[in-house]
């Protein structure tokens, strides 16, 4: 028997998403330390070097604003589409939030 999940491709891209950017944050904290680090050095290979880094790093940067702005889109996508199922279903959102409501204030009662 196959289960049909409609929306693991989203959860997928969106996991996807979060650990590139979680990648890019870490490279680019450690290529500012690596900059950092090796800015004494004076060596013409070093310079080369630093300059491709740095390169890097804000191409990195970039690709990290772009990931950011494109989860920003999807959330408000979300959204707009919640939006519209509630609106046309007002009924069945109205006794949902109630029982959600009435569980979650007799979970915080027991504590």
């Amino acid at each position: 028997m196959e289960t049909f999940f409609p929306n693991s491709d989203e959860a997928d891209s969106r996991l996807a998403r979060e650990r590139v950017m979680a990648d890019l944050r870490a490279l680019a904290s450690d290529a500012e330390a690596l900059l950092k680090a090796t800015a004494g050095d004076v060596s013409e290979k070093a310079k080369e070097a630093r300059e491709k880094l740095a390169a890097g790093l804000e191409k990195a940067k970039s690709t990290y604003a772009d990931l950011q702005a494109q989860g920003l889109e999807s959330a408000k996508a979300a959204a707009k589409k919640a939006d519209a199922t509630i609106r046309s279903h007002p009924y069945e959102s109205i006794g949902v939030a109630l029982v959600v409501g009435v569980l979650l204030g007799a979970l915080l009662r027991r504590k």
